[in-house]
């Protein structure tokens, strides 16, 4: 499996060949609201607000759970119908590459990867961009990755066909722009499959108003 993986993305671009999980150092990574019940994750969220963090934008009504768990299920259900086979009820986030705006999220972050090739993809499926904005109606972009979910092979002929999201991580767009391919791990991966050398703090040169403005607690 792992050279026929291997042969999928540009070999240039060695970060692409891995899923990246970004979190908060002093948190740890892979901490979710997903796999919390109702009453605390909304605790949770609610804390996280009150400290001005992203999560005041992303739930400015109260009801960001609400339309999470529902997007979810969505997701876990089109993936089945394409042949997918999820272990978990909620998946582990993760992206395709590096990306500097997620970086942006965390006051100091770290990072884990873990080579595509060790992935088992019958486990894991891909939206183009974040899965919230993608499967929000309310933006109207029409594009034929909005409403959608792929396959491993099917995501590549996505990038194939559109390119890898490219906005700038300081550059202010409407937020259902595609700034990353997001994977949807539905499988719990051994930790001793992930890079240690890639457990590091990673030097930010990022203005400081930028950074501010995206930190937040080592949920996502």
């Amino acid at each position: 499996m792992g050279e026929e993986n291997a042969t999928i993305m540009p070999k240039s671009q060695d970060s692409r060949l891995y899923l990246y999980h970004y979190y908060e150092r002093e948190n740890g990574p892979f901490l979710s609201l997903s796999d919390l019940p109702d009453d605390e994750a909304k605790r949770v969220q609610d804390a996280l607000k009150k400290e001005g963090t992203i999560y005041a934008k992303r739930d400015p009504d109260g009801r960001y759970m609400f339309y999470r768990r529902m997007i979810e299920r969505r997701i876990r259900e089109m993936f089945v119908a394409k042949g997918g086979k999820p272990l978990r009820q909620t998946p582990r986030y993760m992206i395709i590459g590096e990306c500097d705006y997620c970086r942006t999220w965390y006051r100091e972050a770290r990072f884990v990867r873990i080579p595509i090739s060790e992935v088992d993809l019958t486990t894991v499926s891909f939206t183009y961009g974040d899965s919230f904005p993608t499967f929000d109606p309310t933006h109207g972009d029409k594009s034929e990755y909005r409403q959608n979910v792929y396959t491993y092979e099917e995501i590549t002929e996505i990038i194939a066909k559109y390119g890898w999201p490219n906005v700038p991580c300081d550059e202010d767009v409407p937020y259902w722009l595609p700034r990353y391919v997001e994977a949807q791990v539905w499988s719990d991966v051994p930790l001793s499959k992930f890079e240690p050398e890639c457990m590091v703090l990673i030097n930010r040169n990022l203005p400081r108003t930028l950074a501010l403005s995206r930190i937040w607690g080592g949920y996502c």
